[in-house]
C-alpha cells in the first residue's frame, strides 16, 4: 500500500471514530428538530392551525412512553384521567340526545380540522373509520370496538331513566373526552378538543342509546 493510500484510509478512519463518539441525540433534541421543521413547513390555514403543533402535559406523557415502547407509569396514567375527567361537563340544557339521523351523518363523515376545511364549516366524527356501527354499512374499521346494539345491550329502554343515568354519562364523557377512562387512548377527544359541537355529541349519543335508533333494533 502506497503512502497516498495509507493518509487516506486514515483520514476516513478518523472521520468515522469522530462520528461514534459524538453523543446520540435525545429525544428531547428529536423533539426539537421535529418541531422547528414543521414550523417552517406548516403555516395556519382553514381550520388547520399552528396550535396543533403543540402537545399538551397528556399527549407529552403518552407519546414519550410510546416513543420507549412502555406503558405510562400508574401515577401517570391516574393523573391524566382525573384531569380529564375533571374538563367533562354535562349539556348545557341537561339533555344528552339529540336525532339519531343526524349523528349517523356525523358518523358517516370524515371532514374537518384540514388546511382545506372553511374555518365555519362543521365536522365530522369519521366514526366508522374505527367502528362497526349500523349493520347496512358494509364499509367500517376494526381498531375499536363494534358499537352496533351499543344501547340495547346495556339495557338501555329509556335513556331519561335513573337506571339508564350511569351508561348515559359515561357514553357522554367517552365521546367528550376519552382520556378520562383511558389515559393514552387513541380515540379524538371530540368535546375537548371541540372537534364536534355538543349538539353534534348529542345526535351521536341518541345514535348509540335511543331505542328507536336503528343500530339498537
Amino acid at each position: 500500500m502506497n503512502r497516498k493510500h495509507t493518509l487516506a484510509l486514515t483520514a476516513i478512519a478518523a472521520v468515522f471514530l469522530t462520528a461514534c463518539a459524538a453523543p446520540m441525540p435525545t429525544s428531547a433534541d428529536l423533539d426539537k428538530l421535529a418541531k422547528d421543521m414543521a414550523s417552517r413547513s406548516f403555516r395556519a390555514q382553514g381550520q388547520a392551525k399552528l396550535d396543533r403543533l403543540e402537545q399538551d402535559e397528556d399527549n407529552r406523557l403518552c407519546s414519550d412512553a410510546d416513543s420507549k415502547g412502555v406503558s405510562v407509569t400508574e401515577a401517570d396514567a391516574k393523573a391524566i384521567e382525573a384531569r380529564n375527567l375533571a374538563s367533562i361537563k354535562a349539556p348545557a340544557d341537561g339533555k344528552y340526545l339529540g336525532d339519531f339521523k343526524a349523528g349517523e351523518k356525523v358518523a358517516q363523515s370524515g371532514a374537518g380540522k384540514t388546511w382545506t376545511d372553511k374555518e365555519d364549516a362543521p365536522n365530522g366524527g369519521n366514526c366508522y373509520n374505527c367502528h362497526q356501527i349500523s349493520q347496512t354499512e358494509l364499509s367500517y374499521g376494526t381498531i375499536g370496538p363494534s358499537l352496533y346494539n351499543y344501547g340495547k345491550m346495556r339495557g338501555v329502554t329509556d335513556p331519561t331513566s335513573a337506571t339508564a343515568k350511569p351508561i348515559v354519562e359515561y357514553t357522554w364523557g367517552k365521546i367528550q373526552n376519552s382520556r378520562a377512562y383511558n389515559a393514552c387512548s387513541s380515540m379524538p377527544r371530540f368535546g375537548h378538543k371541540a372537534i364536534l359541537t355538543e349538539t353534534q355529541i348529542k345526535d351521536v349519543m341518541a345514535l348509540l342509546l335511543d331505542p328507536a335508533s336503528p343500530i339498537n333494533k
